[in-house]
């Protein structure tokens, strides 16, 4: 697999990870998560004009997308239960989807943004136990609970280098 950036070319296929993942969150008992739309083709479209969406390949064909920002989320200033690992500069995934064609996918993706950038935090649903399985397996530190911008909780995970 390798990751590359996204062009608004690749829309189709994006949004094709994206309705695949949101169906597997069903068939998983997730039916909180990515609702009303979210995430909408316009926002995946900012984001690709941003330059924060990436590809990942498998073969030459697309399999999975995400975001991945190096910057502050304001949705992270505020934890709950918890404390984050420390306040170092740090990168954050969101959006991962697949579309189900390769195995391994969230391992590489996670494994890819960390060599990015040694200090990571994700967060995700209570929902979401195959997300909580893999960072849990990575190493990821469950440091307390943050809130989106609708208000809805979700479990806020780090992992740095020692």
């Amino acid at each position: 697999m390798e990751i590359r950036k996204s062009t608004p070319e690749a829309i189709t296929e994006i949004m094709n990870c994206i309705d695949t993942a949101r169906k597997l969150m069903r068939e998983s008992g997730n039916n909180i998560q990515w609702t009303n739309g979210y995430p909408s083709k316009e926002l995946m479209l900012e984001s690709i004009e941003k330059g924060l969406n990436y590809l990942i390949c498998n073969n030459n064909e697309i399999v999975a997308t995400f975001d991945f920002i190096i910057d502050d989320d304001p949705n992270y200033s505020f934890i709950e239960n918890g404390n984050w690992l420390n306040d170092e500069k740090y990168g954050v995934i969101h959006r991962l989807a697949s579309n189900g064609k390769a195995k391994g996918v969230a391992q590489f993706c996670f494994e890819w943004c960390f060599s990015q950038f040694p200090n990571i935090r994700i967060d995700t649903h209570e929902s979401n136990l195959p997300m909580q399985k893999v960072l849990e397996k990575l190493g990821y530190q469950k440091c307390g609970i943050i809130y989106v911008s609708d208000g809805t909780p979700r479990l806020a995970f780090q992992l740095v280098d020692r």
